[in-house]
């Protein structure tokens, strides 16, 4: 049952709203505009504002559904752990799109507002007062993940949550690095 509820999660995460999005509104390939992230923050800059918070908010949605549906399943906290790095990586990586996705910031943000809801309210006004100030979605995500990890240790949960908190936005940086390398070397 674990197997087949983490693959659902991976399909789940898969679904490229911003690609969806950017080829239903707008008649374009999201992949092909700015960044070329198939994600909130390049729907935000590419589509719009209502867009892109509408890609974000399902972004997060997906990663939420995915825990969800593994606890709704019975399955151990590892095996839900695991159902919501499935959906990040079918985000990052999604098969019905040749494998170039987003970077995971809103699916992993969804999944622990359902795993570690108490940390994740706790680092949300600073990470929302990070993001109108510098008005950039990657300081403010480092605020919230940053202050996610701190919260999940000071509110007491297991050291297996404590790892994942680390783990999920480990997995967000060293997506948005890779693909960051991909551009300059691209560029040489």
């Amino acid at each position: 049952m674990a197997i087949l509820v983490v693959a659902i999660a991976y399909f789940l995460g898969a679904v490229p709203t911003a690609y969806i999005a950017g080829r239903l509104l707008k008649g374009i390939d999201i992949r092909q505009e700015g960044d070329g992230n198939v994600g909130a923050q390049n729907a935000f800059r590419r589509l719009g504002r209502r867009i892109g918070i509408a890609v974000g908010l399902i972004d997060a949605a997906k990663g939420s559904l995915a825990v969800l549906l593994a606890q709704a399943a019975g399955l151990s906290a590892l095996s839900v752990m695991l159902a919501g790095v499935a959906a990040v990586i079918g985000h990052n990586w999604p098969v019905y799109i040749g494998f170039r996705g987003g970077r995971g910031e809103a699916t992993t943000i969804g999944i622990f507002s359902v795993l570690l809801t108490q940390a994740v309210l706790i680092a949300s006004l600073p990470a929302l007062v990070t993001l109108l100030r510098t008005k950039s979605v990657i300081p403010a995500s480092a605020v919230l993940f940053g202050l996610v990890v701190l919260s999940t240790w000071w509110l007491g949960f297991s050291g297996l949550h404590i790892a994942y908190s680390i783990a999920l936005p480990g997995l967000v940086g060293v997506t948005h690095y890779a693909r960051t390398r991909q551009k300059v070397i691209g560029r040489a």
